[in-house]
């Protein structure tokens, strides 16, 4: 079965691999390490560009590596939204007595993803383009595309879940579920050294 695979770029990160020592992800071989029977054809990935912080002031280099090591994947494609970032006062949980109860912060909201993610699984439906979709997401605003791609294209979409506890609302639309697994990430994880059009490239020293 021809299966194409839509990846939301920040919930892969925040639910499968920022706290652990796999995030030089070749996501091209978890896939089919998770779907050994079928064939991966296009996989989608939605991110958005960031912007350094003032406590990591390289984080933006450190993506950029990872994208140009995702962009050497043929059938790989990188699909970009845009962040929001503002500073906005919020209110502080349980704060100690005498404490201000709101605090001055940065905001940031990863904008365009869900939408886009939505537009290209249904155009790619209803294009015929596979006989199957997988979305690595967590985002239950998706489940209406799921929904429409399932009862009427009559076209399975499974989910390969980041997080150890999907959300329920999604789990309720899709056709199957495979938690992405310690083992099959530690088994996905590109060379540290790597070459493309431009040159050599190195993992990131430190992440």
């Amino acid at each position: 079965m021809r299966v194409n695979i839509y990846v939301d770029g920040f919930n892969l990160y925040y639910g499968a691999v920022k706290s652990t020592p796999y995030k030089w992800l070749n996501i091209a071989q978890m896939c089919q390490l998770m779907l050994p029977k079928h064939t991966i054809q296009d996989i989608k990935y939605f991110t958005a560009r960031i912007t350094a912080r003032p406590n990591d002031q390289s984080q933006p280099q450190r993506q950029a590596t990872f994208l140009r090591a995702l962009s050497t994947l043929p059938n790989l494609t990188i699909i970009y939204g845009h962040f929001l970032t503002n500073e906005v006062w919020m209110p502080v949980v349980n704060p100690a007595p005498g404490a201000a109860s709101y605090a001055h912060v940065y905001k940031t909201e990863e904008k365009g993803s869900d939408v886009n993610i939505a537009t290209h699984l249904l155009n790619d439906g209803y294009k015929g383009r596979y006989e199957a979709a997988a979305l690595i997401t967590n985002d239950s605003d998706l489940c209406e595309p799921i929904r429409i791609v399932r009862q009427e294209l009559g076209l399975d979409v499974g989910l390969l879940s980041p997080y150890a506890r999907p959300s329920k609302a999604l789990l309720r639309h899709v056709s199957f579920v495979k938690p992405i697994r310690e083992g099959v990430l530690r088994a996905s994880q590109f060379p540290p050294i790597m070459s493309d059009a431009v040159g050599q490239f190195h993992k990131p020293t430190s992440w």
